[in-house]
């Protein structure tokens, strides 16, 4: 749950109870007001009546306009009752109120308590008794009641509505802040530790940048000083390989040759001489026999040390060697390449990592991937005629997988590091049952 929305849930919580409270209360005013009003207006009413007939006996033809003049007085519903049971209502009927303007019935009833009806007998000078009831009408009461109430609620709506909107824009700049730490942490977490968090003008969130500054500066420096120790590692190694690989070519290959040469002229000395043995006929055929065993497997270790085509020749010409080699042992597996001839023109540390990357991918495609066809394609990039990067694509069509069930084995972590060694990434794209293409992108300037 966001921080804006239960700040807003708890303001729309509060404002519940303030309305529910403020609604009780204004309901209970509301009440005790009307009765009040009410119970005074007929208090009045009964008072004057009283005090004029104390002070003349009733005459219907001067008293009723007297009385129609109380409809004057709000609340009141004045009525006369003959002896026969019948009443006669001596006032105006309260003015109407539109449908619009009447309270609904459920706050009239909130409201409405049980007022008193007054009667007072009456005799007229004709020696005639009559009853004058004075009852309540506190609708008009009520509907200025409910008038107030909705200016009442009114204001608590606008006021909720000016809480929200100032809580939301005193805390939008905070709220601002910290979904701009969460994408600088999101970019951390992907390892671009070069990128920095700006300043904020609040102190908390500021201090709070200034340390995952601190710690991403900590963190690309470490990085910078483990790519330079891989990179030296590798260097080293490979310097190794080569090494071995020229050795193995001068020394073991040149002296494997000359033993050969040596077994294959024996052998002929013996045939033309008279009583050559047959056994030694066959020690020499042996010796030739293992010394070409000998060169071939010797020719294969300098080939995995270090191709010395790809000193001698270019990157090229060392990628349709390497494909020539592994369509040889794996014939059911179709291999192209396409590959521009000015990848030769690259640094020498970037054509041997290409090369143990690529040796890698076919590897793994041939013990796990089950696949038919196999491409490599190298693209140079260029803007403004200057080439800006490389772009390695190796892709199958075997049997994929499922993205986040690729086993980070030392072999993908091998070919990622020697790429980030140089300052690239590598890509994973797979789908189970639709191959796999692993892609690198290294710059170039």
């Amino acid at each position: 749950m966001s921080l804006r929305y239960q700040i807003n849930l708890r303001i729309l919580i509060s404002s519940l109870c303030i309305l529910i409270l403020g609604s009780s209360i204004a309901i209970w005013q509301a009440r005790d007001a009307v009765n009040k009003e009410v119970n005074s207006s007929i208090n009045l009413a009964v008072q004057l009546i009283t005090f004029g007939f104390s002070q003349a006996p009733f005459n219907e033809t001067a008293w009723l306009p007297q009385f129609n003049a109380l409809n004057k007085t709000r609340h009141l519903n004045i009525q006369l009752k003959v002896p026969s049971g019948e009443t006669i209502s001596v006032t105006h009927k309260n003015q109407q109120i539109s449908h619009k303007e009447t309270p609904p019935q459920w706050f009239i009833k909130l409201v409405e308590g049980e007022h008193p009806k007054a009667e007072h007998p009456i005799t007229t000078s004709g020696g005639k008794q009559l009853t004058l009831i004075v009852q309540a009408n506190p609708l008009d009461e009520i509907t200025e009641v409910w008038e107030e109430s909705i200016a009442f609620f009114s204001s608590l709506f606008l006021l909720t509505l000016v809480t929200f909107l100032a809580v939301n824009l005193a805390f939008n700049k905070a709220l601002k802040s910290i979904a701009i730490i969460v994408d600088g942490l999101k970019a951390i977490e992907t390892g671009q530790y070069g990128q920095k968090l700006p300043d904020f003008s609040i102190q908390e969130y500021d201090s709070i940048a200034k340390a995952i500054n601190h710690m991403t500066g900590e963190l690309n420096a470490s990085r910078q000083e483990n790519r330079a120790l891989t990179q030296h590692t590798l260097e080293i190694q490979e310097d190794e390989r080569q090494r071995l690989s020229q050795e193995l070519h001068d020394e073991l290959g040149q002296s494997l040759t000359a033993i050969k040469v040596m077994a294959v002229t024996a052998g002929r000395s013996q045939a033309g001489a008279v009583g050559t043995s047959a056994g030694i006929k066959q020690a020499t055929d042996s010796i030739i026999s293992i010394c070409d065993h000998l060169m071939t497997v010797v020719r294969s270790m300098m080939h995995q040390l270090h191709p010395l085509v790809l000193t001698e020749l270019g990157l090229k010409a060392t990628m349709e060697d390497l494909l020539n080699h592994w369509a040889i042992r794996n014939p059911e597996l179709t291999l192209t390449i396409a590959c521009p001839d000015e990848v030769d023109d690259l640094e020498q540390k970037i054509t041997i990592q290409l090369f143990r990357v690529v040796q890698e991918c076919l590897t793994n495609i041939v013990r796990h991937a089950q696949a038919s066809q196999a491409s490599i394609s190298l693209e140079i990039e260029h803007r403004a005629e200057t080439a800006t990067a490389l772009r390695l694509q190796v892709t199958d069509d075997g049997q994929g997988c499922a993205v986040d069930r690729i086993k980070t084995g030392f072999g993908l972590l091998g070919m990622r590091e020697r790429i980030n060694s140089l300052g690239g990434e590598l890509a994973i794209q797979t789908q189970p049952q639709q191959g796999m293409s692993i892609i690198a992108t290294i710059p170039l300037s």
